[in-house]
């Protein structure tokens, strides 16, 4: 079953440019963090969340910003979708968890539809050989508040319920990158044993 999963999920390791330096068949460097859903902070664990399935783990560079507003709003539009995959997503970005709660209730953006984790250090992303960038001075977010944190690349892992990544792409648009995960959790949905 599994060489069947691998083999449909091939074209994903061929044709997607991976940034990412953890291959498929990697097991996922576990985390727990600070995150927040519907503006509300909580303590959010991967180990706890792969018992319900696969977690797409998104990384992005910061909240409110143009293209993690698109990607953010994407995954909220498409968040049904994923669900009925059996598949759950969190967000990780450098923001504040008060940046976060603003930005996971955001009507526009998360919509109360699933988590954003704040990963302040950096250490989260940098577990799973995500470049970072320290912050840029002056920087401003689409609200026009000064940005005081670093920047993830924007980098995608699609974790399997046995804590192996699936997938992992970046290089891509925030909305081909929600297509490309959605995808994914098809797939792996489709070869559930």
């Amino acid at each position: 079953m599994k060489k069947t999963v691998f083999k449909a999920l091939l074209p994903f390791a061929v044709s997607l440019p991976v940034l990412a330096a953890l291959p498929e068949g990697h097991p996922a460097p576990d985390f727990s963090a600070q995150a927040s859903l519907a503006g509300k902070a909580f303590a959010y664990s991967l180990k706890d969340t792969l018992r319900n399935g696969p977690v797409v783990v998104y990384f992005y560079p910061s909240a409110y910003t143009g293209g993690c507003n698109l990607q953010a709003h994407t995954f909220a539009v498409n968040h049904d979708k994923f669900a009925a995959a059996g598949a759950s997503i969190v967000g990780v970005s450098l923001d504040s968890i008060e940046r976060l709660n603003d930005f996971s209730a955001d009507p526009n953006y998360c919509a109360s539809k699933f988590p954003v984790a704040s990963d302040a250090d950096g250490s989260i992303a940098r577990s799973y050989d995500v470049s970072v960038r320290e912050a840029a001075p002056g920087k401003q977010d689409t609200r026009g508040a000064e940005i005081g944190h670093g920047f993830a690349e924007r980098t995608t892992f699609v974790v399997g319920p046995d804590g192996k990544i699936a997938a992992s792409f970046g290089g891509l648009k925030p909305e081909e990158n929600v297509a490309k995960a959605l995808e994914v959790v098809k797939i792996l949905a489709e070869h559930k044993p």
